[in-house]
């Protein structure tokens, strides 16, 4: 099997459908269904069950797997060594990170980098999903948490404590909580992993419990929209909070752990001048924010 067959074999693995297979290789249905039937037949043996739900291992499609995997890290380890080689200051630098941290400090990054190296293209990937270093789904996160892999280079080049928060208008129609109250007659706005979380849920260390959440939001960036839209009180990182012109409640009280933000790249990219050059801009641009 060489590495172009690996590759259909793993987005099909992985995707259990032709469709998404296609999507992730930038290649029509049809080819990646010729090219997966060649290969069984190349190998006389039948590497997936045709499901209604989609393509399913076998037995032989189990074994394959491992196989595929351990060529699929060797590829991408040559890649990370021979990129890490070089010195161009052109080419692109794919970008992992949250939607708020993209528009407050990753794209005026970008601007001052474009200025300075102009041949420098980055794709910026703003989502919550995680992509991988590792396998070379991006090539720089800025994260709030901090991975554990061993071969991945973590910065810390900020850390917020968190506050709570709320707009002008809240404030002026509601008051402002009394501590201890469990925020009894007010709104909140949380951010939704919280909820999913078997943790009790609090706000800068005061209980929910007589509070209304009106609103839970997938991402920290529409938190801070929702409190500024006055829909209710929430936490978010103090600097944030400040540069948003909103109004700090009980400003002596934070949450217990601080937020945290980590530039992370492979240990194998971090020489690269390109990867070097918006390390740069992005630790720049963080730079005076607290730390």
């Amino acid at each position: 099997m060489n590495w172009d067959d690996a590759r259909v074999f793993l987005a099909v693995c992985r995707e259990s459908t032709l469709r998404g297979a296609a999507r992730v290789l930038g290649v029509d249905q049809a080819t990646v269904g010729r090219r997966i039937n060649a290969l069984e037949k190349s190998l006389s043996a039948t590497l997936f069950l045709r499901t209604s739900e989609g393509y399913a291992l076998t037995a032989s499609g189990e074994a394959a797997l491992a196989a595929v995997e351990k060529m699929e890290h060797g590829a991408l380890e040559l890649e990370r060594q021979i990129q890490g080689l070089d010195d161009r200051l052109t080419g692109t630098v794919r970008v992992s990170t949250t939607d708020s941290l993209a528009i407050d400090f990753l794209i005026p990054a970008i601007a001052h980098l474009h200025q300075q190296h102009p041949e420098v293209r980055v794709q910026l990937d703003a989502t919550t999903q995680i992509l991988s270093l590792a396998k070379r789904e991006a090539d720089i996160a800025v994260r709030n948490t901090r991975p554990d892999n061993p071969d991945l280079i973590a910065r810390r080049i900020a850390r917020w404590p968190v506050g709570l928060f709320a707009s002008r208008d809240y404030v002026d129609a509601h008051g402002t909580p009394e501590p201890g109250s469990a925020f009894e007659g007010h709104d909140l706005v949380v951010y939704q992993p919280y909820l999913q979380s078997n943790k009790e849920m609090t706000l800068v260390s005061e209980p929910l419990t007589r509070g209304r959440i009106v609103a839970s939001l997938s991402s920290s960036l529409l938190v801070r929209r929702s409190i500024a839209a006055g829909i209710g009180l929430g936490e978010i990182p103090v600097y944030m909070g400040e540069r948003d012109g909103l109004v700090r409640l009980w400003p002596t009280r934070t949450r217990p752990a601080p937020y945290d933000i980590w530039l992370v790249t492979h240990a194998d990219l971090r020489h690269t001048a390109r990867v070097r050059a918006v390390i740069n801009q992005i630790v720049a641009v963080f730079s005076g924010t607290g730390e």
